[in-house]
């Protein structure tokens, strides 16, 4: 007989087992990893030495602990990378005890393959090259850092993401994706490009890079470089972007959002010089990273999408 007295215990902390964010986007990547892993037979990673390309990372080698990562990595040079970044990349392959893969957009340069673009950057001569690596390698599956919320183009394609024979997506014919459950199936010379991170944002990257004390680029911290304006962004003075003569060189204290291409990359004024500050900076941030950094973004209003259905990232 009920006595009307309420007997639940009470949630505490030590009772309240829910998961939090964080966890619950980690849990949902590193079940992607594993199916990719288990439904093909070449999966390969896209890395960069990006900080997105580095939490995938991180996040393979939590999926098959005590295990050694099943596939190898693969990177584009454009030739005009951040040498910070290649060096950080090198490192961490050496790290993780993993094979990398580098295709070089110099080399269809040097050969005649591709030309150089009027603009100077090399983020769009990029895709010869990676397609090129993939059916070298053989590789039927692709992982990606790429997230929804970095462009309108990448926010409606799929988690698995069919390209057909000449590498191309048509975001018209994709396949959906209810209750978790993903499609792999494909035919010989296609292959499906995997986004674990799909659903993260910028903020939820950063806040995993903080949780996890995952190491970076020197790069998206706050430092001192000289930079001058173009596109309403702070462009690093190199080699392969000097300033012109109607631009003034300064030196500022600024950090990277993204580390692509030299020649199409933008620095933002910053002083966050740790995980925490960066974290407290992109929480009041109202533009995506893309949006603040990527002149390449820029050429079109559909520039992302037009360099995905030619094969692109």
């Amino acid at each position: 007989m009920s006595t009307g007295t309420d007997t639940t215990p009470p949630v505490t902390a030590a009772t309240d087992h829910r998961l939090s964010e964080l966890d619950v986007l980690e849990s949902e990547a590193i079940h992607i990893i594993r199916e990719v892993v288990a439904e093909f037979e070449r999966p390969v990673l896209l890395f960069s030495g990006g900080k997105d390309s580095v939490v995938v990372l991180h996040l393979a080698a939590k999926a098959f602990w005590p295990g050694t990562i099943p596939f190898s990595l693969l990177h584009v040079d454009t030739g005009h990378n951040f040498p910070e970044v290649l060096e950080f990349r090198d490192k961490t392959v050496a790290r993780h005890g993993v094979r990398l893969t580098v295709a070089k957009v110099e080399d269809y340069v040097q050969d005649g393959r591709l030309a150089e673009r009027a603009d100077g950057t090399r983020n769009p001569l990029q895709t010869l090259p990676l397609l090129d690596a993939i059916a070298a390698g053989r590789h039927d599956a692709v992982f990606g850092g790429a997230r929804r919320d970095e462009d309108k183009a990448r926010a409606k394609e799929r988690i698995l993401s069919l390209r057909d024979e000449f590498g191309q997506w048509d975001p018209r014919n994709q396949r959906p994706e209810l209750w978790n459950l993903y499609n792999g199936r494909h035919v010989v010379g296609q292959h499906v490009r995997a986004f674990p991170i799909s659903n993260w944002t910028e903020l939820n990257v950063w806040r995993y890079i903080e949780r996890e004390n995952i190491e970076l680029p020197p790069l998206y911290y706050a430092h001192e470089r000289e930079v001058y304006r173009r596109d309403n962004m702070w462009r690093a003075v190199s080699p392969v972007s000097p300033a012109r003569a109607d631009e003034t060189v300064e030196l500022r204290t600024v950090r990277y959002r993204t580390v692509g291409d030299m020649s199409c990359t933008g620095a933002v004024d910053s002083s966050a010089t740790s995980v925490a500050a960066v974290v407290r900076e992109v929480g009041v941030s109202t533009i995506t990273e893309r949006g603040a950094t990527r002149a390449d973004d820029r050429i079109s209003e559909a520039a992302m999408e037009d360099r995905k259905k030619e094969g692109y990232f």
